[in-house]
């Protein structure tokens, strides 16, 4: 008797274990953060660039600022 609720609470404890984790790796979303980072750096670039581009330079940083916008609505709806 004692045997099996040890077993139980040890089964009980890696199963709240296992849910925190897979937990943690659901949060994390490693390719959405990568893909923020790279729209931030995008961003600067084009920052940095000559102003002069026929206004196609202006309008890639307005598609970026939503990009980046996009990708912080969908990690934070992923945390949920």
């Amino acid at each position: 008797m004692k045997r099996q609720s040890i077993f139980s609470a040890l089964l009980f404890t890696l199963v709240l274990m296992g849910g925190f984790v897979a937990g943690r790796v659901h949060a994390a979303q490693p390719h959405m953060n990568a893909a923020l980072n790279h729209l931030r750096g995008a961003h600067r670039e084009l920052d940095m660039a000559t102003a002069d581009k026929g206004g196609h330079r202006a309008k890639a940083i307005g598609l970026v600022r939503d990009a980046i916008a996009e990708v912080e609505a969908g990690i934070e709806f992923g945390r949920r």
